[in-house]
């Protein structure tokens, strides 16, 4: 964990922020003194989120895929804590589907919060800090199946790809400004959330963990743990990489493997 006070300079939206990774991202980034905004579409999870941080936190409701409902919520969030510095694209659509089932409405969802909905922040986030002079830091969380592929998360796996280009491209045009873009992508990582929707029942859940080196799933304290230090000062040098953290499970074990 990195000390108390390592962020108190810095004031961060985390979208998806009112269950799962993103609640666990803004409770790590408040207990490092970041002022934080909590985003998604659901104000009572979100308002649960700012009430376990207890100080310097704000809910904004808004939709991702929406850039007014993105303009908006982020005018809110600097209102209620001053100039944001700091943007966690957490805010992810998945369910399992294969390709052929795939309805274009569940495909245009999935990719509209996963990509569309990266997008939109990032493009909020960036023109306030342009129009300020100011550096800043986005952490786009995407996934391992980014670039290994996601069978039976065509939408998501696709949607997430995207988001790669995106972080490395941003990462180039923004770099010369001080606002640094990287990517997050955590592999299985055990929340109620990915147990009901990826992991439904034990014989796909034990199929999972065998694939792991490290014999378990992640858990959402060591994501944000993760995530916090990419927008610490203890990244000042990383800019366009994507941190693997999945207890090794993107590797090829070989035809040898036990």
């Amino acid at each position: 964990m990195l000390p108390e006070g390592t962020l108190a300079d810095r004031i961060a939206l985390v979208t998806g922020g009112g269950t799962g990774l993103g609640r666990a991202t803004a409770l790590e980034l408040a207990r490092l003194g970041a002022g934080v905004a909590v985003m998604g579409r659901r104000r009572d999870p979100l308002e649960e989120t700012v009430a376990a941080i207890g100080k310097r936190a704000v809910a904004v409701p808004g939709d991702v895929r929406d850039p007014e409902q993105v303009a908006a919520a982020f005018e809110a969030a600097e209102d209620a804590l001053g100039p944001l510095t700091t943007l966690v694209n957490n805010a992810a659509g998945n369910f399992l589907v294969q390709a052929e089932d795939l309805s274009p409405n569940g495909w245009r969802a999935v990719v509209g919060i996963v990509l569309d909905g990266t997008f939109l922040c990032s493009r909020e986030l960036g023109r306030r800090l342009l129009a300020r002079g100011a550096g800043g830091e986005i952490v786009n969380v995407v996934a391992t199946y980014a670039w290994t592929g996601g069978p039976g998360t065509i939408h998501s796996a696709a949607a997430k790809a995207g988001v790669v280009n995106l972080t490395r491209t941003l990462a180039v045009e923004w770099g010369r400004h001080g606002i640094r873009v990287n990517a997050l992508a955590p592999g299985p990582v055990d929340t109620p959330q990915t147990r009901e929707r990826l992991w439904p029942d034990e014989a796909i859940r034990q199929a999972l963990l065998a694939k792991i080196p490290l014999g378990r799933f992640g858990e959402p304290g060591e994501i944000a743990n993760a995530c916090a230090y990419l927008v610490s000062d203890y990244a000042s040098y990383v800019n366009g990489a994507v941190l693997t953290i999945d207890g090794g499970g993107w590797l090829e074990k070989g035809m040898f493997a036990v």
